[in-house]
């Protein structure tokens, strides 16, 4: 059994690169010698090996604020997380995979990281433009000192003298706004699964330091496309010279050969005219049957060159021979190259009505698939240059007002139309997406109308900073003190207007809709709570915080925060499991103990618990709130885990947690 103590939001250690050396000696241990140096050439001979070539050109963009950006993108987060338990509980809440987080994003990301690492499928986000006009300015309530900076952000005193200025300063310099934008990213691209997207709306103020940011934190080879997106066909002519018409959306993928993206659906007759057609199955467009590129030659998947034979007459055909069907047709290139098949015979057979026969005036035969429209909607690849009627601009203020019974509560949102055809490229049914830019609430609104259309699952999670409105608003007038009441309660009247339109389609079941979510907010950590880590470290008995002090709201929001942290989701379910007279709480195999008063009587109740059989109750780590926890009781529970070997044969470690 290990026993260890933890901090988890202890930042004494932290500095801007103290992350990437832990992943470096984690996984390359042989490229530091015994004092901790780092040994270049052990990496150079790792990356020879490998067949990588090392790269002799060099290019990166820096700013001032770089190094403090990536010391914010390292730091333990500084905040705790609270359930709105009154809202939650509602019918319409509890069983909800939807998530509005309340608090400043950066901060929010962090405590995403353990739980939804990996998970996320897309992410979209709207941040501020910095056009001087749109309200940014860099806003930092981290303290440092210049000497303290200097040495965790790895620069000299100059530099972080005028670091400090400008984060002091209400900034909003290209410098401010990169500060801002990079930990927030670097983050998200932890967040998202191999095969995720992000799309990030940008306007010219910001889009080339954004496109050279991009570059560096997802990879220049994993850029997607720079999606020019007409918000204003008429133009505005406020603008120098020209009137501007578009915005730009960046598209970068997780890891771009791994990326799925799908064609968007369209009900134009038109387009459908142009690229489907129709059979007694549904909707189909066409493709070739061989192979292409360098892998779709004989040489590279031979077992997939074989002949198809047909009857010319009635065009029936099979991969195996039969004296009806003479001809055979074999997959041969226009210039006689040797290709392959893109199916292999059991599929042709299975699927022959996917595959599509013609005889051209020279008695050639043309042997295609046919590619079927997902969930028979016909769909389109989408164009670079973005454009439909109801991108305009004009379009979200004009959802806002309707929702908001004609108040104009919010002065710019994006276009409903726009993110739900964003969903539908990247995500399938099941998947969830992040917006930690939630402004009015567009991408759930977005995600729970696409959801009632087609019968989706996609969750969404929503972050929203509680940024105060201005006194002299009309959102301010109606009721609404900051951004985040305006964003709850679109989800709300947007939730509302979509059950009603349920209910009056008789086609749909509601019950099977999401159309509810979930509260939580980060909330200042406890005074004193960390003042007192060295004593901690040195099992010092003086000054401690007075665990006793907390109440149970509060330590219902640490153990939130920690369940997170231990790699749960905030909608995953934490059981109570009583002890004696000692209530626990149990999920994913951990086991926290975050009240006082905990006895030997309760030791022999775990006891009992691990030994029964019956039951699934297999913890293998144990988390005390080390404030709560008195050293005799640690003490006993670690040698009461240690020498009695349970029945059900679990490891178990023991983390005091502070």
């Amino acid at each position: 059994m290990k026993l260890y103590k933890e901090t988890i939001n202890d930042n004494s250690e932290v500095t801007a690169n103290s992350q990437q050396l832990e992943i470096l000696k984690k996984n390359f241990p042989s490229c530091f010698d015994k004092n901790g140096a780092f040994i270049p050439h052990k990496m150079e001979e790792i990356v020879g090996v490998s067949g990588l070539e090392l790269s002799k050109e060099s290019y990166s963009l820096n700013w001032l604020g770089k190094s403090y950006a990536r010391l914010l993108a390292n730091e333990n987060p500084r905040t705790l997380l609270r359930e709105d338990k009154e809202h939650n509980s509602k019918e319409e809440n509890k069983k909800s995979e939807n998530l509005l987080i309340k608090g400043d994003n950066l901060e929010v990301l962090k405590h995403l990281k353990n739980a939804y690492s990996e998970s996320i499928k897309m992410i979209y986000i709207d941040p501020p433009y910095n056009t001087g006009g749109d309200g940014f300015v860099y806003n930092d309530d981290r303290k440092f000192d210049m000497e303290e900076l200097s040495k965790l952000a790895g620069i000299s005193l100059e530099e972080a003298k005028r670091i400090l200025e400008f984060t002091e300063s209400n900034s909003n310099s290209h410098s401010a706004w990169l500060t801002f934008i990079y930990p927030r990213l670097y983050i998200a691209r932890e967040l998202l699964r191999d095969d995720g997207v992000i799309f990030i709306s940008i306007d010219d103020n910001e889009a080339s330091q954004l496109k050279l940011l991009c570059d560096e934190v997802f990879g220049e080879e994993n850029f997607i496309a720079n999606l020019p997106t007409i918000m204003n066909l008429k133009g505005n002519n406020d603008e120098f010279g020209f009137a501007g018409t578009h915005e730009y959306i960046l598209v970068y993928g997780k890891q771009k050969e791994s990326a799925i993206l799908y064609n968007i659906s369209t009900k134009d007759n038109d387009e459908i005219k142009k690229v489907w057609d129709t059979d007694n199955i549904g909707y189909f467009k066409l493709g070739t049957l061989k192979g292409g590129g360098e892998n779709g030659t004989r040489d590279k998947r031979p077992n997939l060159f074989f002949p198809i034979y047909v009857n010319k007459y009635s065009l029936e055909f099979s991969t195996t021979e039969n004296i009806n069907y003479t001809d055979k047709i074999y997959p041969i290139s226009n210039d006689g190259k040797e290709l392959s098949w893109r199916w292999g015979k059991q599929k042709i057979e299975n699927e022959k009505f996917n595959i599509h026969i013609t005889i051209d005036k020279n008695d050639n035969f043309k042997i295609e698939r046919k590619l079927r429209a997902k969930n028979n909607i016909p769909s389109v690849k989408p164009k670079t240059l973005f454009y439909k009627p109801e991108y305009s601009s004009g379009n979200g203020v004009k959802v806002i007002k309707e929702l908001f019974s004609d108040k104009k509560v919010f002065s710019y949102s994006k276009p409903i139309k726009l993110i739900k055809d964003l969903i539908e490229i990247a995500i399938s049914d099941n998947d969830i997406i992040l917006d930690f830019f939630a402004g009015s609430g567009t991408t759930a609104h977005a995600v729970m109308a696409l959801n009632a259309e087609d019968g989706g699952n996609r969750k969404f999670i929503t972050v929203q900073l509680p940024e105060a409105t201005k006194e002299k608003s009309e959102a301010y007038q109606v009721g609404y003190e900051t951004i985040f009441d305006i964003t709850k309660e679109r989800i709300l009247r947007a939730s509302n207007k979509i059950k009603n339109e349920l209910e009056q389609d008789l086609t749909k079941d509601i019950s099977q809709f999401d159309l509810g979510f979930k509260i939580y907010e980060t909330t200042p950590i406890f005074d004193g709570y960390l003042d007192d880590i060295e004593e901690l470290e040195s099992d010092s008995k003086d000054k401690l915080f007075d665990g006793s002090s907390l109440n149970e709201y509060d330590l219902d929001t640490l153990l939130t925060t920690w369940k997170v942290y231990d790699g749960m989701r905030l909608t995953d379910e934490l059981q109570e499991i009583r002890l004696d007279g000692y209530k626990a709480y149990y999920g994913d195999k951990k086991l926290y103990f975050m009240d006082k008063d905990f006895e030997t009587k309760d030791i022999k109740s775990l006891m009992a618990l691990l030994d029964d059989t019956t039951n699934d109750f297999q913890p293998n780590k144990l988390v005390l709130f080390g404030y709560n926890f008195e050293s005799k009781a640690q003490r006993e529970l670690k040698e009461a885990l240690g020498n009695y070997i349970n029945k059900k044969s679990i490891e178990i470690d023991m983390v005091i947690r502070y």
